[in-house]
């Protein structure tokens, strides 16, 4: 399966006009941003974790990266609540689930192979001074590419002009980039040497983006 997978072209997605589509687990439902192959793919992702449902244990050859969106997120390593970032390295394992249900932003094989470093963290609990409306966390970094968390106060503009590319998901309150007004669970991907100029709506925007990685997307390891 291919979808939006031209990294050369610009990509808008308003996740809330998706259909749910049923996972292979009973109570596990997701829609697609993103993604090069079938069950196994480089896959981007919104999911939903009706109360009660859970995975069996897996491993991620290819790593996964997600954020909590809504309600809490579980494994044998914790609690995960809204507004955790969690990156699990190509190697881990784990057994996901949610006993009240849940919602989660996810990225599967995007990671280095070589990526060992395991991690979770708050996304908004070391943000930098506000500077021109704008607080920022670089959430994590390394040679292929820039995680990052903002808050953008009302009217204020989010700059991102790191080459490789530009995608970002707007978790609360909107932005327009262009002639686009992206809301709560827009999805947005900038070609390598597009650079950002989003401007903050009157409630302003929480948005988490990432920097520089486009050049390195290729699908799944067979």
């Amino acid at each position: 399966m291919e979808l939006n997978a031209d990294f050369s072209a610009r990509v808008i997605v308003h996740s809330d006009q998706l259909d749910w589509q049923a996972s292979p687990i009973k109570g596990v439902d997701r829609r697609m941003l993103d993604r090069i192959g079938g069950e196994v793919a480089r896959a981007t992702s919104i999911v939903r974790y009706a109360p009660g449902s859970h995975f069996s244990e897996h491993t991620h050859t290819g790593g996964e990266e997600f954020i909590v969106l809504d309600g809490t997120f579980q494994d044998e390593h914790g609690d995960f609540p809204t507004g955790t970032y969690v990156r699990n390295p190509p190697t881990s394992a784990h057994t996901p689930g949610s006993a009240s249900g849940c919602t989660i932003f996810v990225k599967l094989w995007q990671f280095d192979l070589e990526d060992r470093t395991q991690f979770r963290k708050d996304i908004a609990a070391e943000l930098d001074a506000t500077r021109d409306g704008v607080a920022q966390t670089i959430l994590h970094q390394d040679v292929c590419e820039t995680v990052r968390y903002s808050q953008v106060d009302a009217g204020a503009t989010l700059t991102l002009q790191e080459p490789g590319g530009v995608e970002l998901l707007v978790i609360d309150g909107t932005i327009t980039e262009g002639e686009d007004r992206l809301r709560k669970g827009s999805w947005l991907r900038l070609p390598d040497g597009q650079p950002l100029t989003a401007l903050a709506g009157k409630d302003g925007a929480k948005v988490w983006s990432k920097t520089g990685h486009l050049p390195f997307a290729k699908a799944p390891a067979a």
